[in-house]
């Protein structure tokens, strides 16, 4: 029977090892790891760079709409500052003395004997400074308007020149105080008050009368 001899069987085993060589698998297996690595790596990257420009996006709106807020914030500042004035204003016409009505309503007292001599009124304001309204980042914090307080004082000057000279200066007085006009601007703590009274003459007597008005702050 003829004997049969592999030259090559030597070289072939060898090569089958080399194919079944664990470190060959390891470093495939190694490199398949690396690439799937860098895939992950490269699409969280990608989500990053998205992410980043959504986040630029809604910045900018965010910004967009605080200066919207802080411009509606403004208009309603300067609104109350408007109507502030407005009242002010409204107040200054209703409340302001009027010469022709005080006239008119001393028309209206004249008593028998009684001259009136002089009409003096005397009207001084004192201003006292505000504080500017500021605004934080949710609302308006109102401020203070600058105010002035308006006070009034009238001194009549009249001569009593009846036959019994004096008698006729508390009754003037009184129809003073009496009068509607007087009774809407005096109240009831501001009375009119004789300021002064002097000695009789031949000619009358002459007096001084007095009337403080209520200070008003506008």
């Amino acid at each position: 029977m003829p004997i049969r001899i592999n030259l090559l069987a030597e070289a072939l085993a060898l090569e089958d090892q080399r194919r079944r060589d664990p470190v060959k698998r390891a470093l495939w297996v190694a490199i398949c790891i690396v690439l799937l690595m860098l895939a992950w790596s490269s699409s969280i990257q990608l989500k990053a760079i998205m992410a980043k420009g959504e986040l630029g996006r809604i910045e900018g709106q965010l910004a967009a709409r605080t200066n919207e807020f802080r411009q509606v914030l403004e208009n309603q500042k300067n609104l109350a500052d408007v109507k502030f004035k407005l009242a002010s204003l409204r107040q200054l016409a209703t409340n302001r003395l009027l010469y022709g009505t005080l006239l008119n309503a001393l028309q209206q007292t004249t008593m028998d004997d009684v001259q009136l001599l002089r009409i003096r009124a005397e009207q001084t304001y004192v201003y006292t400074e505000g504080t500017k309204p500021k605004t934080n980042e949710t609302r308006v914090i109102p401020g203070r308007l600058p105010t002035v307080t308006e006070r009034i004082v009238l001194t009549l000057d009249a001569k009593d020149g009846g036959p019994n000279a004096g008698d006729q200066v508390n009754k003037f007085k009184q129809g003073l105080t009496d009068a509607a006009y007087f009774q809407s601007f005096l109240g009831t703590t501001n009375e009119i008050r004789l300021a002064n009274l002097s000695p009789p003459t031949p000619a009358g007597v002459q007096f001084t009368l007095e009337c403080r008005f209520p200070e008003k702050t506008r």
